[in-house]
């Protein structure tokens, strides 16, 4: 294992912009990149795997994506808790890569929503050991005062892969199958087999490219433990905000489904989240460095009052090109608010916690994902005799959520910016 690199050499100076940026912060981009070529190849095809090849239910697939996101936000805690105790992040992040890498290709085999299930359990088991080390690296390695540009950088890269990813899994369904409105099982099986090599090269980058940041002394105060009593309190309030959110930010398997109710094809769709990600990308960055000056607040609770536009507007669409204009300005939420909030952690929690900061705030989104994921499903098409309220129920759901986490964030916790 190679030495850990001081953190006066992985620093640049306040200034530079994007030429100023640390090697670590490239690297983990240039990862995330490579693995969201993989990932976003296969994760908006299993919606559609699941129920037009496999025939499964809205409330099965919302249990299947709110199981995987919890098992991912359990591990994530505890992987972030011990990044801190042993004071290095790097091979904790490659090893939860490797995992996801090794699970993928056993999609090609599933004939039944349980393999499915599995597989995207194991999946986000490595999602859950890589994510809080990962972006306590990425804190550890930048200056405050530039941390939003670097989680905007990171997410645009992410981001990016996302849309590459999707339109070669455009390509594939096209050329495989044309016009053809449902997803075959053999076309899918293709899918798998080509995002397994992006996947391999995001280990390896990672491993080669990637240096731990030690903490200083001075900031190692005391051992780290997974309990939150040693957090700031404005770090718990922000917690407790997201968690209120998130319980109405089901899985986008949704609005995916909620596409295909509404008459677009399997190319119309994958068409949509490529120009989603677009915006996601081009959003990101200059979003992030504009939290440097203004404030992370002000950007989330802009992203949040977007999100709630969008879902009202998700609950009302009539036409497929109505879900269409709406899915790709749903870009413009996440590019707000997902870095934004990554280094708002950072910014209410000490050096030595970060792992653990991120880890809990991972897990505190990942929990509420899983009720989220479930009542929507249940609104959708109800359970237990019920029939529900129809495919509008969940995004009323959500965007009065929205709606609600906003008026806290603004009146309730008016202090959690660095200017106020």
């Amino acid at each position: 294992m190679e030495p850990v690199v001081p953190a006066s050499c992985q620093q640049p100076d306040s200034g530079g912009g994007l030429r100023g940026l640390p090697r670590n912060v490239w690297v983990v981009t240039a990862t995330s990149f490579l693995t969201d070529i993989s990932s976003e190849m296969v994760i908006n095809l299993i919606p559609l795997f699941l129920a037009e090849v496999l025939g499964v239910r809205t409330n099965v697939i919302g249990l299947i994506e709110g199981v995987a996101e919890t098992t991912a936000s359990l591990v994530k805690v505890f992987s972030g808790w011990l990044s801190d105790r042993l004071g290095q992040r790097k091979w904790l992040t490659v090893a939860g890569y490797s995992l996801s890498t090794v699970a993928k290709p056993f999609l090609y085999f599933a004939t039944s929503w349980t393999w499915v299930l599995g597989v995207r359990f194991a999946d986000r088991v490595g999602k859950g050991i890589r994510t809080a080390p990962r972006d306590a690296l990425v804190a550890d390695s930048i200056d405050e005062n530039r941390r939003g540009l670097a989680f905007g950088l990171h997410r645009a890269g992410d981001t990016a892969g996302a849309a590459i990813g999707l339109l070669v899994a455009l390509v594939v369904v096209w050329l495989l199958q044309g016009s053809d409105w449902a997803l075959a099982r053999s076309t899918f099986q293709t899918v798998v087999i080509l995002s397994i090599i992006p996947a391999v090269l995001a280990v390896v980058v990672l491993a080669v490219g990637a240096r731990d940041v030690p903490v200083a002394k001075d900031d190692r105060r005391r051992a780290p433990s997974l309990s939150l009593a040693g957090f700031d309190a404005r770090f718990k309030g922000f917690l407790l905000i997201m968690l209120l959110f998130t319980l109405g930010n089901s899985s986008d398997a949704f609005l995916i489904l909620r596409a295909t109710e509404r008459g677009l094809s399997v190319l119309g769709i994958m068409g949509m989240l490529v120009a989603f990600n677009l915006v996601y990308t081009l959003v990101s960055g200059p979003a992030g460095a504009l939290s440097d000056r203004i404030g992370r607040r002000r950007i989330i609770v802009g992203g949040w009052l977007a999100y709630g536009i969008i879902y009202l507007g998700f609950a009302l669409a009539d036409e497929a090109w109505h879900v269409v204009v709406l899915y790709v300005l749903y870009g413009i939420y996440y590019g707000m608010t997902e870095g934004t909030a990554r280094a708002m952690v950072a910014d209410l929690v000490r050096p030595d916690q970060r792992g653990t900061a991120y880890g809990v705030f991972n897990a505190a989104v990942g929990l509420a994902a899983f009720p989220a994921s479930l009542i929507a499903g249940v609104l959708w098409q109800g359970a237990g005799g019920w029939q529900g309220w129809g495919p509008r129920a969940p995004f009323f759901f959500g965007s009065l959520l929205a709606l609600v986490a906003v008026v806290l964030l603004v009146f309730w916790f008016p202090t959690m910016d660095r200017e106020d």
